[in-house]
């Protein structure tokens, strides 16, 4: 799914090209903002620099083009636009009066009143690029255990929603969650169930990247703007994944820039947990130990996401496996995760990689193949890699094999017991200690 961020980019931007010619511009502008929206997510997951430069240069085109339409058509009109979401509510009283027919001579006050600054607009629109626009389609549910975890993000998020009558009184939402723990455990994908299951909630995903900028005093504006979206556009969550590194601890060496950013931080924290400002701050580290105590403070939920036990290990390799043929039972299962016993999430899921590409390995190296039933019955045979020595092997290589004539072979315990022989757990016992050590402290068990 990730992938298809920048493919559906492109398309939506084709058609705002063919609008702009057509001089239809408020469709054009709508359609160059979406677009670039696609791109910008879409970008986080490319890893190639030469993509990531060429797609920057195309977002920075469109973008230009998209200001200049807008500038355009506020001339056209004669009027003076505010950022969609950001007034103050004074404002927005003022727009509604304005709607209903106010008294003669408000009217260019307060058209005064409502023109924004062009560099708060530019980094309001930079900042709506982290608003998770597709949501990822995981389910509570495609999480193995973390029950506690579970349990308290949809107290956080979901319950407030959907049941605000029982948040009344002294009885308020939470609005800091840390989910801390070692590499590959599920932080991240337990924040992908709280997009996916946030309903109408927006969403922010954010990383140190969103908000940091070579220009001095921009990056602690950009953390400002951030909170300001967020609260226009509540329900909201913010997610911050590797919060340690806008949040680390704050030293006597540290650059004047880095604190600015860091006390910015604490502010807006601050701000989000006065009244019903209906903002969650949801953030993931790998190393709690290295966050302000400032910081730490306002994450009121501290949740250590540990690895796997056996019956979550078990759930990971089924998940891994999903609809690909095998011959696997609940003994195999189970022996499976016995076997992995310090194994996070994402250990198992590469080791379980490496098993499903064994069948591929033997088509490739086999030197024989022999006939079997098409169980489809869509055609009369099927050729399947086999030894030399059975009985009706033929000599054939992978390439002699029509391509819609291969029948792989089924995943089996032993493809997983080859590559559980190559696969090395990625978590040290001393990671773990100090995990659980900082747990005590500070934190609780998810």
């Amino acid at each position: 799914m990730e992938n298809s961020f920048i493919p559906k980019g492109v398309a939506i931007i084709k058609e705002a090209v063919i609008a702009d010619n057509a001089d239809e511009w408020e469709k054009a502008l709508n359609l160059y903002k979406q677009g670039l929206g696609y791109f910008m997510t879409g970008l986080k997951y490319i890893k190639s620099e030469k993509q990531k430069v060429a797609i920057r240069e195309k977002v920075a085109q469109y973008m230009d083009r998209a200001e200049k339409i807008k500038t355009a058509m506020d001339k056209k009109d004669g009027k003076k636009v505010v950022a969609e979401g950001v007034g103050t509510s004074t404002e927005k009283k003022k727009k509604e009066k304005k709607k209903e027919g106010g008294k003669d001579g408000e009217g260019d006050g307060e058209a005064e009143e409502e023109e924004k600054d062009p560099e708060a607009e530019r980094m309001q629109a930079a900042l709506s690029q982290a608003i998770v626009q597709e949501k990822p389609n995981v389910k509570w549910d495609d999480v193995a255990g973390l029950d506690q975890a579970k349990g308290l993000l949809q107290e956080a998020v979901i319950l407030p929603v959907k049941f605000p009558q029982l948040f009344t009184g002294k009885r308020k939402p939470w609005r800091g969650i840390l989910l801390y723990g070692p590499p590959g455990t599920g932080k991240s994908f337990l924040a992908k169930a709280v997009a996916t299951e946030s309903g109408a909630s927006c969403f922010f995903s954010v990383s140190s990247s969103d908000l940091m900028s070579k220009f001095q005093g921009e990056s602690e504006k950009l953390v400002k703007h951030l909170f300001t979206l967020a609260r226009a556009k509540a329900p909201s969550i913010i997610f911050i994944d590797e919060v340690d590194s806008l949040v680390s601890a704050r030293s006597d060496g540290e650059n004047e820039s880095a604190r600015r950013v860091k006390t910015e931080f604490l502010v807006q924290m601050d701000g989000v947990g006065k009244g019903g400002s209906g903002v969650l701050v949801l953030g993931a580290t790998n190393t709690p130990w290295e966050l302000d105590p400032a910081i730490r403070r306002r994450f009121e939920k501290r949740v250590y996401i540990p690895l796997p036990d056996a019956r979550a290990r078990s759930r990971i390799f089924r998940t891994c496996i999903g609809d690909t043929p095998n011959k696997l039972d609940e003994k195999d299962y189970k022996e499976l995760a016995e076997s992995t016993d310090g194994f996070s999430g994402s250990d198992i899921a590469v080791l379980c990689r490496d098993a499903l590409y064994e069948p591929v390995r033997i088509c490739q190296m086999a030197t024989h193949f022999k006939k079997v039933p098409d169980p489809t019955g869509a055609k009369s045979f099927l050729w399947e890699p086999c030894s030399a020595g059975d009985p009706k092997a033929e000599e054939k290589t992978l390439m002699d094999i029509p391509s819609d004539q291969l029948r792989p072979m089924d995943i089996t315990k032993k493809n997983f017991r080859k590559a559980l022989k190559s696969s090395k757990a990625t978590v040290g016992k001393e990671d773990l200690g100090r995990m659980e050590e900082w747990t005590k402290q500070y934190g609780q068990e998810g």
